[in-house]
């Protein structure tokens, strides 16, 4: 896998055992043309002039053997030294490759350090940094560019997360005067006419729509927040319970079949109380909301591993994935031409999903192949001595 990704350590390498090896390359070279030359000049020495006594003769002919038998002596030690020399280089070129993978992995560490943190950092850990040690150079100056576009990121989404929060409760004061005005000039005396009794029926029913998605900004804020009120060890399957028994009404006006399973009789999640509850509640009214008349929903709850599930299905038309991946965005959603009942906000599943990251969870949207969607939240499991001795906050079994 590491070959085939060439990463920037196997180049550097790469690059350290070519270069070692042209420059080995060229140094033979250099020693072979020394020692050729050497060789060529000792063979064609300049002949001698022919001696005239029988003793000069051979006196010649000893130094011309001599000479003969240096100049091959020469010749084996340069080819036994251009052989050594070529097992050298390739030696030397393996340990050169090791020494620049060492090598290039020391230099390249500061890099995976400041890769992995930044993977690391979320939007729920803006308040991370890098923080480098080490000598001035290119890296640290990378290091402190990124620290200070995380710092601006996070002021950014804290102020987002302010603006949602605050918005929230301020305009609740003339929602509340609103709805005080409607109310009195209902209730004043003598005959009211009945278009001033539908205004103030359809103006209390949009401020209730205002409030609600008030509300929901509110819990969105908080879950995004990691504020956790009324922490408490709960049991999943109870929150599932009490939601579809509080929705009776609903469920029953829409002719719709509910099966709640709890595949394991007890599975418990440790967190906010309301939170937990409001995640409950907004993905059961999800399935109701979006739903056919007389189609079906099915809730189950289990553990897999140190996880706990709870799974909502719902019947329908076939979505499409893409849609579906984008529902736990605020202000997303599929359109109320896929069920004909009245649009929401777009902040349900949003809030599902920002409540359980709040929770060390996750929430997975799947569209199912035969029809309808497929919801599903895993947190992490409580553990069952907690379970058994924290209180459950109210929650019947």
């Amino acid at each position: 896998m590491l070959l085939l990704r060439r990463s920037v350590r196997l180049r550097l390498t790469a690059l350290y055992t070519v270069l070692f090896l042209l420059s080995g390359v060229v140094l033979l070279a250099i020693t072979s043309g020394v020692v050729v030359a050497s060789s060529a000049v000792t063979a064609h020495a300049p002949p001698q002039p022919t001696p005239q006594s029988a003793l000069a003769r051979a006196q010649a002919r000893i130094h011309q053997l001599q000479a003969e038998l240096n100049a091959h002596t020469l010749q084996g030690v340069s080819h036994q030294l251009l052989v050594g020399s070529a097992v050298a280089l390739g030696v030397m070129t393996v340990v050169s490759a090791v020494l620049g993978w060492i090598v290039a992995g020391r230099v390249l560490r500061p890099l995976r350090a400041i890769t992995a943190a930044t993977r690391r950092i979320s939007a729920d850990s803006l308040h991370e940094r890098l923080a480098l040690t080490g000598p001035r150079d290119e890296l640290t100056d990378l290091a402190g560019t990124i620290d200070g576009l995380l710092g601006r990121l996070e002021g950014a989404f804290a102020a987002q997360r302010r603006f949602a929060a605050n918005a929230s409760h301020e305009l609740r004061t003339p929602l509340t005067t609103m709805r005080a005005a409607v109310d009195v000039a209902v209730a004043k005396p003598g005959q009211v006419p009945e278009q001033t009794i539908a205004l103030a029926d359809r103006l209390r029913a949009e401020l209730d729509r205002v409030d609600e998605l008030l509300d929901s900004l509110l819990a969105l804020a908080r879950a995004q927040h990691g504020v956790l009120p009324g922490r408490a060890v709960l049991s999943l399957g109870a929150l599932a319970a009490a939601s579809l028994a509080a929705r009776t009404g609903a469920i029953t006006a829409r002719k719709l079949a509910v099966h709640n399973t709890d595949s394991q009789g007890g599975v418990w999640v440790a967190g906010s109380q309301p939170l937990l509850a409001r995640m409950v509640d907004n993905v059961i009214d999800n399935a109701i909301g979006h739903n056919v008349d007389g189609g079906w929903i099915s809730v189950a709850t289990g553990a897999d591993g140190a996880v706990a599930l709870l799974a909502v299905e719902t019947g329908g038309e076939v979505l499409d994935q893409r849609q579906v991946d984008q529902l736990s965005q605020p202000f997303q959603r599929l359109g109320a031409d896929r069920t004909g009942s009245r649009a929401g906000a777009g902040l349900g599943l949003s809030i599902v999903a920002a409540i359980a990251e709040a929770h060390g969870g996750a929430l997975d949207l799947r569209a199912r192949p035969t029809g309808g969607l497929r919801v599903t939240i895993a947190l992490p499991l409580a553990a069952p001595a907690a379970a058994a001795t924290t209180p459950r906050a109210g929650v019947a079994p």
